[in-house]
């Protein structure tokens, strides 16, 4: 499988890309819809275990852990890292298809922006941009003319 991320009117959606689109509306079939996104990976060696809606994926975090800790796997259980919320669609894509990328991500956690805000552009500067009047002439340090 060939999986994307694709984020669509604030919601993530998961698409195999191998997937041919429908002959009718051009569009693939998703296999999952969801607000946020949560990945489960080994914190030391970034392999990506599983990726979801996080109710799911912190559900199976939780048996995988209590499985590994019973079995005495201990160190193994400590390493898995979940991280979900709005991540960047980029990010959540290059974990799928780069291994051991999901420990860059870890680190980068930080700075990385909100997954759903589109990024910041400049402002367009217009004949009605800031401090202007309606008739496009600065009105700033101006007295009035009455």
């Amino acid at each position: 499988m060939d999986l994307q991320y694709q984020l669509k009117a604030g919601s993530y959606y998961l698409y195999d890309m191998k997937e041919p689109p429908s002959p009718y509306t051009g569009e693939r079939r998703f296999r999952l819809k969801t607000d946020t996104v949560a990945i489960a990976f080994d914190r030391s060696t970034g392999e990506l275990h599983q990726h979801g809606n996080p109710t799911r994926i912190q559900s199976w975090a939780t048996g995988a852990r209590r499985r590994l800790r019973a079995a005495g796997a201990i160190d193994i259980a400590n390493d898995i890292v979940v991280v979900s919320g709005p991540l960047p669609v980029e990010e959540i894509n290059k974990c799928l298809g780069i291994s051991g990328y999901c420990r860059r991500l870890f680190h980068r956690l930080h700075a990385l922006p909100h997954g759903k805000f589109p990024k910041a552009t400049p402002p367009r500067q217009g004949p009605f941009s800031q401090q202007q009047s309606a008739y496009g002439a600065s009105s700033a340090g101006r007295r009035p003319t009455h």
